[in-house]
């Protein structure tokens, strides 16, 4: 299977917040469901934010450019995961509960293994992966790899009725994004852009801004945190030192394994301390030791020898 990104044309969205509602009803995301639990924020925008249960909104941001007209022109705009090829919060995940699908590109997850650490959130450029106090998990777009993997696109996809979203091959994407560009701009858009082609290695979720990146919400030029950048240093250092340690231990190991003490014995008759394994003389004279251990572990010592120096 190659590569696979989700296509958004801003310029045929009508914010209907049909992708919104696929979202939660295939992965199974509550909703507040009590009285006044559903504040009116001022606009269409709802909930204000991606939370812990809830992936994928839709951002309103009223166009600028037509402000002065009193004309109503909304820059649509789509807030969940990008699907970094380069993902910082998946290196940062000291638990692999966040990992790219190497099939797809896309960065999925695996609640199992969340251990609700929340580095993900710190190390994310678009401040995405969000923590579920109620499951004690961190929640983002999987991205449907268990759909894609069934032959099926996105939950969010299918159910675009105005084709703002499309599904497909990476590099298919990106030529069709091309092209939309090429429309926009010949009818006078000269802001229009395409984003997500080479932000953090390339994201999979490609976007054709019709009225240029800010004003649809997005982050002008991610980057990694430094720590997480840190931490991918670290890593394989880390490894190293632990394995240095361990490969020690062993030659340590291995050493004590095979040492063995050699034996002596007092011979009365020449008063000898002859060696019992080679027979060698190891000591000549009366073999009585009149030292303490304390004695032995300092006579070598600069400070605390007998006769040295005490300041």
């Amino acid at each position: 299977m190659s590569e696979k990104a989700i296509l958004f044309d801003t310029s045929r969205c009508t914010g209907c917040h049909a992708c919104q509602i696929a979202c939660k009803c295939w992965n199974n995301l509550p909703s507040p469901t009590g009285l006044n639990e559903n504040k009116f924020s001022g606009s269409h925008q709802n909930p204000p934010d991606i939370n812990g249960t809830t992936r994928l909104i839709m951002t309103y941001t009223e166009n600028e450019a037509t402000i002065a007209t009193k004309r109503v022109n909304w820059a649509f705009g789509r807030r969940a995961c990008q699907h970094c090829t380069d993902a910082p919060c998946a290196s940062i995940c000291p638990a692999g509960a966040i990992y790219i699908d190497e099939a797809t590109g896309m960065v999925t997850t695996d609640d199992s293994k969340c251990v609700a650490c929340q580095y993900c959130s710190t190390a994310c450029p678009f401040d995405v992966p969000r923590y579920d106090g109620v499951q004690g998990k961190i929640n983002k777009c999987t991205g449907c790899v268990d759909r894609i993997e069934n032959g099926m696109a996105p939950a969010c996809v299918t159910t675009c009725q105005p084709e703002a979203l499309d599904f497909g091959d990476r590099d298919e994407m990106i030529a069709k994004a091309e092209e939309r560009l090429a429309n926009l701009k010949a009818r006078g858009y000269e802001d229009a852009c395409i984003y997500g082609v080479e932000e953090m290695g390339g994201l999979h979720v490609i976007q054709v801004l019709k009225y240029g990146v800010e004003a649809h919400g997005q982050v002008a030029n991610p980057q990694k945190s430094a720590v997480t950048t840190l931490t991918e240093i670290m890593k394989p250092v880390t490894g190293v030192v632990s394995g240095v340690t361990v490969l020690g231990l062993a030659a340590m190991f291995g050493l004590a394994a095979g040492y063995k003490r050699d034996k002596v014995v007092y011979n009365p008759e020449t008063e000898d301390t002859v060696s019992l394994i080679t027979g060698d003389v190891v000591q000549h004279g009366d073999p009585q030791d009149d030292k303490s251990v304390k004695e032995h572990i300092t006579e070598n010592l600069p400070v605390g020898k007998k006769g040295g120096s005490h300041e």
